[in-house]
């Protein structure tokens, strides 16, 4: 039996898959909130290698590994993955939902979640909130809690209560890839221990597709937004300038994460706009949005 062999790489494939691949990294360093100079230190890389990479010049060992896969008949990102291979009716389900244009992959994946995510009605006793720093998710998630008679719990304060340290020790002595364990183990443990709460989560936690899938399976998530001005303006008041601390750019930085995480924040199950309102005005507004029985909303004193 002859095997026919896959059609050589031309060079201007090559190019166009180092340039995908440069731009991929680059847009999830900016979700991830990461200047070059971080990513390159916590990957233990030059920065000169990186800036390369990002502009599709990468190593060639990525083409040759791409040969490689290619000549097996699997995608490369198979061939890189870690831990054990996955089941087979993982890689049947993963090949089926590849076929599904966009429409019908969306409709697949909602009626997964309809059958194997938690009830509708758990989902509301749990709510969630996202979106950028500065957003407002704190201070209206502190209300909402106060409002609805349940806790109200910060997943970054979490996160530093189990390690022991501060977020930015963590950040800066273990790197991204710690953290977004870290958070993770923080929402199982919140999620185990709570069967009702309202809970302000980190800007970057949609980045991490494992944990986001989380948290919109197990909560009723709500991205708390506002204008990208309003955003920074808040940052600054609060006295913190991560990730923007030491850029010229600060706000073109919070143009590049907002960007790269809107379809991430999107989403959420509801949209709430903070801009130009008072705390006491987005309250109103959500708890008419999500439309809690009166019965569950704690008389305002004072």
């Amino acid at each position: 039996m002859t095997q026919t062999r896959p059609a050589p790489l031309s060079h201007a494939d090559t190019e166009a898959y180092l340039h995908r691949i440069g731009e991929r990294v680059r847009m999830l360093r900016s979700q991830r909130g990461m200047t070059r100079k971080a990513l390159a230190r916590h990957a233990r890389v030059s920065e000169r290698y990186l800036a390369q990479l990002e502009a599709g010049l990468g190593n060639c060992s990525i083409v040759l590994l791409r040969r490689i896969a290619r000549s097996i008949g699997m995608p490369v990102t198979e061939l890189v993955q870690e831990g054990a291979s996955p089941s087979l009716d993982l890689v049947l389900l993963t090949q089926y939902l590849e076929r599904l244009p966009p429409a019908a992959l969306a409709e697949a994946r909602n009626l997964l979640q309809q059958r194997f995510s938690a009830r509708s009605e758990d989902q509301r006793r749990r709510i969630a909130l996202i979106g950028l720093r500065g957003g407002g998710k704190s201070t209206l998630g502190r209300l909402l809690a106060e409002r609805l008679d349940v806790p109200f719990i910060e997943l970054d304060r979490e996160i530093e209560k189990r390690s022991g340290a501060t977020l930015s020790e963590i950040f800066d002595m273990f790197g991204q890839e710690t953290f977004r364990r870290a958070e993770r183990e923080a929402l199982d443990d919140v999620l185990r221990a709570h069967p009702q709460f309202v809970m302000a989560t980190s800007g970057s936690i949609v980045t991490d597709p494992g944990t986001l899938e989380v948290l919109l399976s197990s909560c009723f998530t709500v991205w708390v937004r506002a204008r990208p001005e309003e955003h920074m303006q808040r940052v600054i008041d609060q006295g913190d300038m991560r990730p923007m601390a030491k850029s010229g750019r600060a706000m073109e930085d919070l143009m590049a994460i907002l960007r790269s995480r809107e379809q991430l924040y999107a989403r959420a199950a509801l949209s709430l706009s903070t801009t130009g309102k008072t705390p006491d005005q987005n309250l109103a507004e959500l708890l008419h949005a999500l439309a809690v029985p009166a019965n569950r909303i704690k008389r305002k004193t004072g």
